[in-house]
């Protein structure tokens, strides 16, 4: 059965929440892959008011809890959802997060806006809430990260994945852009355990680089969530491209979440915000409007296809090395 779009319904509250995690071992045995449903929120109108634009992302999130019908639930916000996207934004709208993976966090200490926003909505609409990612500060360091965040459906903060490859491009007459002018590249590979799969997480950029991807497959992820904002330049070029090839190298689920585009905005996000299937299938995607996708995951296709293309069996690490060892 292909996973397929979905008509709204009732919200359901997520049970069993006892195991989940972020980047555990890869010796872990992930959860047992079942059926869950993937909002993605192309969110728009994020402006130069970041109260403004946190409200909205909590009234789409909400809106796309509710559309929901009778499975657990992931929903995704976009790349810097509450700032402009430009490396000289970042400065002024990074929050310190404070997180460490495998330790508890205490959301109500927290300094940052958008972390008690995203852990109270995820909490009130009993969801899984990829936050989509914001600049984030580090306290000790003072260095600035693109960092995505991710809330259980009690509200709490699970994992987080800073952004490892900064956007520096120079494409002549279209488009000049310098992430490293004021981001640092993170250093760690990231996922988390649902009770219903294992999620892979990367931002935009991240894409690009083969590797990341192949690494979480390796380490038992069922589906790869990532966050991006690409352009009106290198959007027609590679966004579908990518995410059809990351699918297929490592048959899994594979899904990138836009910004709504906005041609009055200092950066014209590309938009398309899409799934894809193990087989490399588009199964779902937006147009370059504010919308909320829900796309069925089921996971027939991802034994399917690896009992008929049985390529995590056949690689020969005898002749090349495994990037996830």
């Amino acid at each position: 059965m292909i996973p397929h779009l979905r008509p709204s319904g009732a919200l359901l509250l997520s049970q069993n929440l006892k195991h989940f995690t972020c980047r555990t071992m890869a010796s872990v045995t992930p959860p047992v892959f079942k059926p869950f449903t993937l909002t993605l929120i192309q969110l728009g109108s994020i402006g130069s008011d970041k109260a403004s634009n946190l409200q909205h992302a909590r009234e789409m999130v909400m809106k796309a809890a509710k559309d929901n019908s009778d499975k657990p639930q992931i929903v995704v916000l976009p790349e810097c959802f509450n700032s402009p996207y430009g490396f000289v934004h970042f400065p002024t709208y990074a929050e310190n997060i404070g997180y460490t993976a495998g330790k508890d966090y205490d959301i109500q200490a927290s300094v940052s806006e958008s972390v008690k926003m995203l852990s109270s909505t995820a909490k009130e609409a009993g969801i899984w809430l990829i936050g989509g990612s914001i600049p984030e500060r580090d306290a000790e360091t003072n260095k600035i990260y693109n960092t995505c965040t991710v809330y259980s459906p009690t509200g709490a903060l699970v994992a987080s994945h800073r952004k490892v490859h900064l956007f520096d491009i120079d494409i002549p007459g279209k488009i000049t852009f310098k992430e490293s002018e004021t981001l640092t590249g993170g250093t760690t590979t990231n996922y988390f355990d649902t009770e219903f799969a294992r999620i892979g997480l990367g931002l935009c950029y991240d894409v690009r680089f083969p590797e990341l991807a192949m690494i979480a497959a390796r380490r038992g992820c069922h589906a790869i969530v990532y966050p991006g904002a690409f352009n009106l330049t290198t959007g027609p070029l590679h966004w579908e491209l990518l995410q059809r090839a990351r699918a297929n190298d490592n048959q899994v689920f594979f899904s990138m979440c836009s910004p709504a585009r906005d041609m009055t905005a200092g950066y014209h996000s590309w938009g398309h915000s899409m799934v894809v299937d193990p087989y490399a299938r588009v199964l779902a995607e937006a147009d370059e409007n504010e919308t909320i996708l829900h796309v069925d995951i089921d996971p027939e296709p991802f034994h399917e296809v690896r009992a008929g293309i049985p390529i995590t069996k056949q690689r020969r690490f005898d002749v090349y090395p495994d990037v996830s060892a």
